[in-house]
């Protein structure tokens, strides 16, 4: 599905899930939906991955409306997908930016700046996330100085796992996309 395309299905989906909202949410989204709605990655996704929502009792009544399996997820193929493991930089929620300001009544959805969701595709370091930050780093385009500095100061303190692995991983990026 070209990226136009992709982006009208969105909308009908996310109008069709504010609609069914029973008050207002916000959502901190990232993963290949926060890459494509705010930087233009052409990679389809089909969920939409948040880390955060406020109130917090919403998540359950999310999962529900727009869950995987919900109604609403098998009548436009996409749907909310709750991510409980991910490491982000300490202070990455200063930085979220409002996708589709504006556009609906009951859900703010707010996605990560293009360095700190970068970063939160580190630990796990597949293929996809190595393509989607050299997307990133060529597009936005990223700053290298501020993507090392975020990681030793806002994630490498609190990041889960192996620091040195991590530490490997952001070199080999480093050097590869810059």
């Amino acid at each position: 599905m070209p990226p136009s395309e992709l982006a009208e299905a969105w909308i009908r989906f996310l109008t069709d899930v504010d609609a069914a909202l029973p008050e207002a949410i916000e959502l901190h989204c990232l993963g290949g939906f926060a890459a494509a709605a705010h930087y233009g990655l052409p990679r389809p996704t089909a969920d939409i991955d948040y880390v955060h929502v406020a109130p917090p009792a919403a998540r359950e009544r999310l999962q529900e409306i727009a869950g995987e399996g919900s109604p609403l997820a098998r009548k436009h193929g996409l749907y909310f997908q709750h991510v409980a493991l991910v490491s982000l930089p300490d202070r990455y929620d200063e930085r979220l930016r409002e996708i589709f300001p504006g556009r609906f009544r009951n859900l703010r959805l707010q996605g990560l700046d293009p360095h700190d969701l970068a970063l939160s595709k580190l630990s796990r370091n597949a293929s996809v996330d190595r393509e989607d930050v050299q997307f990133l780093a060529r597009s936005v385009p990223l700053d290298p100085t501020v993507l090392r500095r975020r990681y030793e100061e806002e994630l490498r303190p609190i990041i889960l796992g192996s620091q040195e692995e991590h530490d490997q991983t952001l070199r080999m990026w480093l050097e590869a996309y810059f």
